[in-house]
């Protein structure tokens, strides 16, 4: 059924998305040149690669005979519009249609932390990642490392359309109110470099 849902709205709501990845496309295209698209393999369900898809917010990196930038400095003012909108997270919809991702879950994150989690948090692929979830309506980049996981795996145990249909709705007004989008003082969420024993 999570399948079929993801599906249904995706095409459903493709009437107002369509034209505004297409805006977009060109805008991307026009501030900051090709690609327009950036895909990075991400770990999916049960930590299988796929690739992830979004829209370009950074220019490319500095040769290596200069200084490297840092994210602050390569991400763009239209980059920042679109991450601070989360418009740049639209051409994730072609992997919820794939069946790489789904509407909700957790979000994916790098292959190289896959040997960092705990066993616990290494729950957060038992199910699809998503393009929005439980973590994002509860604090998303704004909160952290541990607290992001630990609300991950309880959507892993508590899933069901009616959650995710709460999910979507709350995902609505966080985006309109553009909370929680980065931490504090930084362009980009820390590294993740494991959790502490306690």
């Amino acid at each position: 059924m999570k399948r079929i849902f993801d599906i249904a709205i995706v095409l459903f709501t493709s009437v107002v998305w369509a034209p505004v990845m297409i805006v977009l496309a060109v805008a991307v295209l026009v501030t900051m040149g090709r690609p327009v698209l950036f895909t990075q393999l991400r770990p999916g369900l049960r930590g299988r690669p796929f690739r992830l898809a979004k829209f370009r917010t950074m220019i490319e990196q500095a040769p290596p005979e200069e200084r490297a930038l840092s994210d602050a400095e390569r991400l763009t003012a239209f980059g920042r519009f679109l991450r601070s909108t989360s418009l740049d997270e639209l051409p994730e919809l072609w992997n919820v249609l794939v069946g790489d991702m789904s509407l909700v879950g957790p979000r994916p994150l790098l292959m190289e932390y896959l040997p960092l989690y705990t066993p616990e948090q290494a729950r957060r692929h038992e199910v699809r990642p998503g393009v929005t979830g439980w973590a994002q309506v509860n604090g998303r980049n704004a909160i952290s490392w541990e607290d992001k996981f630990a609300l991950d795996v309880w959507y892993v145990d508590h899933q069901s359309l009616r959650l995710d249909l709460a999910i979507l709705l709350r995902t609505v007004a966080k985006v309109m109110t553009r909370e929680g989008i980065t931490a504090e003082g930084e362009a980009t969420m820390q590294p993740f470099t494991g959790t502490r024993p306690t």
